[in-house]
């Protein structure tokens, strides 16, 4: 039992002093990559949240799905999720939470924090000062947690601001901005004429639970009941649950960092009276045995500071996808910007334009030009309004923040501030790191020249030849167009033969497309076009374009619609190979064609778009001569994904041991082994809400094992679901020979392999 006497002073907190080499503020998507990074390079880190759980815009107390580059399978950047840490967590949750649920997300954000010795996480702490030394290096950080009720000093080497608000840059005095640039600024076509401070607003979710009996509402006295003085308002698809009314914005015109509480009291009235409408207008009868089962918090932010680095992103940037030597992160989504009024305004929820591909972000977006120690991660990068609206997303804020991490590291371990990164040899290094733990840079290769597998002969049991893939699936009707992806070496296009079915003769038109910018998955440039007439019935239809490629690339084998015909196709999956529509995804976009007002600094082009799995299947196609994509070579190229070719070996479907041999002419001692697996880049994962038919992607392989020269087993398992796979033995093993014995991840799917590392230490 404690008694204390009254006290005629002022009461002290209790405190507490932390050191470190760097402190992260802010736990979101951005903070926790971060982290997890620089943990991973033996940095001390601590890890300060002002909120109860990680995750940010994607915790359960907010429920926004994580999505990047991959613009939900709605735009032409194929293969795109962003690789490393962020990929790491979404697979994992893949394989858990299929479902969706956000309160799982949690769980494996959290176990995936506290399972790195190196980090200190404080939950539920908030940072409120800032110590300086000298003008422009940060000290120490102050905050301050409402549940233990202890004031923290928290000293480090280097600081990460992902907050979000930016609340330790402000602090620090970091120049920022709030608001939109002129036109003229960065010669932006999409930006105001004037510059101008309205901002993209806030946003809640909702969602409804059925009970399976009649459930009244009454809705609270603050609730918004006439739903007539909402512009926007429209019919809702109660399928998709509250999650998905994300149009639900407000705040734009206001201050959105210190009039949150504003902005959040106005959503909670929005939404009640939404609920309001869909129980009590007797438009919706379906929803009478549903209850109100969660109402968000605290809204989910999109717009605040953004911090100014040596490097602001434009528009140009990401619509030009311009290349820059510094490049350490890329983004994917669309030019995604909303009017500051929300739903009480009456412009359209969003204005979303997408480039023809991904572009790169510079490592000079990511420190403050002014603080010589703070590293700048998440959506307040350096980044204009305009390509805020692309670079804010939480997947591409992930992978920002992973380079970051990586960037702390070096500098610590060299005696580096961040900015003389640009400027020394060690850039490359950067980037090579990197890219050695599953950091994806597009262009760039991982050279891995501690690589032993390189100084090995490297055999293979079989190689897959794409000759023919079966019709063994059924038909598909081409009611739009609809092209086979192939990557196709430089010289002449083989020759293809299809199967066809037609209602009543007709004529087809075939296409061969390809993209104009190398590396590009739009097919904006077309190299031939044959015209064929049909019977009906079913045909072969044999396509000799008589082309001479000019490069080795993907090129877009493309039937023109025609509602009369439809395609064989195959139950064959294969690594690297995709069939695409020109269709529309009114997720991300408002037609199969982008169409941009003219003077807009924005492409037109053709979306074409895969169809999400059990849907998706490869044309049934022959091939004269056979199309060689899976090279045993492609194992030490340093690519991990599919980018100008599969980059991808893939064994045999016939092979009933498919196996990697790697023979040293002397012993050598291994102590560590990585291997990078397909789990199909072009899936975007999404986290929350939407379900997913697979925990495992399918072109994944679970089961391998490693073996030495006598057969005897090394390392086996038998449950892999990640892209990247690292071994680590407890002491050297002293081998001539490593074997890789792989296991078909399907009966109509093939084994296969993006690349293989062997390492001694």
């Amino acid at each position: 039992m404690l008694v204390e006497a009254p006290f005629s002073g002022n009461r002290s907190l209790t405190s507490q002093s932390l050191s470190a080499d760097l402190l992260v503020v802010g736990g979101g998507m951005a903070g926790i990559c971060a982290a997890i990074t620089a943990a991973r390079q033996g940095l001390e880190v601590v890890l300060v949240q002002d909120r109860p759980v990680l995750g940010g815009n994607a915790s359960s107390e907010i429920r926004l799905w994580i999505l990047g580059a991959t613009s939900s399978m709605g735009n032409n950047n194929r293969w795109a999720r962003e690789g490393g840490i962020i990929d790491e967590i979404l697979l994992e949750n893949q394989y858990r939470n299929p479902e969706g649920n956000a309160l799982i997300l949690d769980t494996v954000l959290l176990e995936k924090v506290t399972s790195e010795t190196n980090i200190t996480l404080l939950l539920n702490t908030a940072v409120h000062g800032c110590e300086k030394d000298g003008d422009n290096r940060i000290d120490a950080a102050l905050a301050f947690c409402s549940q233990n009720s202890t004031a923290y000093r928290l000293e480090a080497r280097f600081f990460v601001d992902a907050s979000g608000d930016g609340i330790l840059g402000y602090l620090s005095g970091a120049a920022f901005r709030i608001g939109a640039e002129s036109r003229e600024e960065f010669d932006e076509a999409f930006a105001p004429e004037k510059a101008y401070g309205e901002l993209l607003g806030h946003s809640l979710y909702f969602h409804s639970k059925d009970t399976g009996k009649p459930v009244q509402f009454f809705p609270p006295a603050f609730a918004n009941t006439d739903l007539a003085s909402l512009p926007r308002f429209h019919t809702f698809n109660l399928y998709d649950r509250g999650c998905r009314l994300w149009w639900v914005e407000y705040g734009g015109r206001l201050d959105t960092i210190h009039a949150t509480e504003t902005i959040k009291w106005e959503l909670w009235r929005i939404i009640y009276g939404i609920w309001h409408h869909i129980k009590n207008s007797g438009e919706y009868p379906e929803m009478e045995t549903h209850t109100l089962e969660w109402v968000g918090m605290i809204p989910g932010k999109r717009e605040s500071r953004r911090f100014e680095g040596d490097y602001m992103l434009s528009q140009r940037d990401v619509v030009e996808q311009r290349a820059h030597e510094d490049m350490i992160s890329y983004g994917g989504w669309a030019l995604d910007l909303h009017p500051a009024d929300g739903i009480y305004g009456e412009l359209p929820g969003c204005t979303q334009w997408h480039a023809k591909g991904v572009y790169g972000i510079p490592y000079r977006c990511l420190y403050s030009r002014n603080i010589e120690n703070l590293l700048l991660a998440g959506r307040i990068i350096s980044a204009s309004h305009v390509a805020f609206g692309s670079s804010r997303v939480m997947a591409t804020c992930a992978h920002n923040a992973q380079a970051v991490g990586m960037a702390a590291a070096l500098c610590l371990e060299q005696g580096l501030l961040p900015r003389d990164l640009i400027t020394s040899s060690y850039f490359d290094k950067l980037q090579q790191r990197l890219m050695g733990m599953g950091h994806y840079l597009p262009g760039i290769h991982f050279r891995d020249t501690d690589n032993l597998a390189k100084t090995a002969n490297l055999s293979v049991s079989s190689t897959f030849s794409l000759w023919q893939l079966p019709a063994d699936a059924g038909w598909k009707a081409l009611d739009s167009s609809m092209a086979q992806m192939l990557p196709l070496e430089k010289g002449k296009v083989p020759v293809f033969t299809f199967e066809v079915k037609a209602k009543k003769a007709s004529s087809l038109v075939l296409r061969l497309l390809h993209s104009s910018l190398p590396g590009n998955f739009t097919p904006d440039r077309q190299l031939a076009e044959k015209e064929f007439s049909v019977s009906k019935g079913v045909q072969e239809l044999t396509v000799d374009f008589g082309q001479l490629l000019d490069a080795s690339a993907y090129y877009f084998i493309a039937f023109e619609a025609n509602p009369l015909v439809q395609v064989g196709i195959s139950q064959l999956r294969l690594t690297g190979l995709l069939t695409v529509f020109n269709r529309v995804n009114l997720d991300v976009a408002k037609g199969s064609r982008q169409e941009p007002p003219e003077g807009l600094g924005v492409d037109a082009f053709d979306f074409w778009l895969p169809e999400r799995r059990p849907g998706g299947q490869n044309l049934a196609i022959s091939c004269d001569p056979a199309v060689n994509l899976y090279s045993a070579e492609n194992l030490l190229n340093g690519i991990f994904r599919p980018k100008n070719r599969t980059n991808a070996w893939v064994t045999s479907l016939a092979d009933r041991e498919p196996t990697v041999s790697l023979c040293w002419p002397e012993y050598k001692n291994i102590r560590k082994v990585r291997l990078w697996f397909d789990t199909d880049f072009d899936h975007p994962l999404e986290s929350t809400l939407r379900g997913h038919e697979e925990r495992v992607m399918p072109f994944c392989v679970r089961e391998f094992r490693l073996f030495d020269e006598m057969g005897a087993l090394l390392y086996k398992e038998e449950n892999n679901h990640q892209s990247r796979y690292e071994i680590m033995f407890a002491s050297p093993i002293r081998i001539k020979k490593l074997v890789l014995q792989l296991k078909h991840p399907g009966k109509k799917i093939p084994a296969g392999l993006f690349g293989i590392g062997v390492y001694e230490s």
